[in-house]
């Protein structure tokens, strides 16, 4: 079996906790068969993950493989595998065979999948739910640090706090429209 990325001959590895591999000693690569996996977590418990864990650890120190950059045929049945972006400062993409089922890791990738608490909902990761709901919390995040950079960290702060206050009350989108129309009026 060859690595999917650099061709190299795949050799049998083993990542943390004894997930039984097929790994590649050129690029660091990791192959992990539906099988395996699946006997793997199975001695797992159920942890359901918020995909706001994503954008909680966005600056993640992780530099990407370069490799990470295009798509692979599954080293198993030849496929093209799927990916699943992990959206953090340094983006990656994680692989999926949907036919065979076996999941591709760059170098790196599953020591990042293990500090998110991600390696034991890999099937997660590739839900279109899971997706959308991490664009959204990333987009969320993205807004945030530009209130930030616009206003001031302790204006910003304050603006949250108040955001979240009216949030929670029942007339809070009057109180919203309010300061909208008050900032309309004192800009014209």
């Amino acid at each position: 079996m060859d690595c999917p990325k650099c061709k190299s001959e795949l050799v049998n590895g083993i990542l943390s906790d004894m997930l039984l591999t097929k790994h590649c000693q050129e690029c660091a690569g990791e192959w992990i068969s539906r099988r395996n996996y699946q006997s793997w977590r199975s001695e797992r418990p159920d942890i359901a993950i918020n995909p706001d864990v994503v954008s909680q650890n966005y600056h993640l120190p992780y530099t990407p493989s370069p490799l990470d950059a295009k798509t692979a045929p599954c080293p198993e049945c030849g496929r093209i595998m799927a990916r699943g972006k992990i959206s953090l400062k340094q983006p990656f993409y994680l692989e999926h065979c949907l036919t065979c089922g076996g999941i591709w890791c760059d170098r790196g990738e599953w020591a990042v999948l293990e500090q998110l608490k991600l390696d034991t909902n890999i099937a997660q990761i590739f839900s279109g739910v899971w997706q959308a709901q991490v664009r959204s919390s990333h987009l969320n995040e993205l807004e945030r640090q530009s209130v930030i950079d616009k206003i001031g960290v302790e204006m910003a702060q304050r603006v949250f706090e108040l955001a979240d206050l009216l949030s929670k009350h029942p007339n809070g989108d009057f109180a919203a429209a309010y300061l909208m129309r008050r900032f309309q009026r004192d800009r014209e």
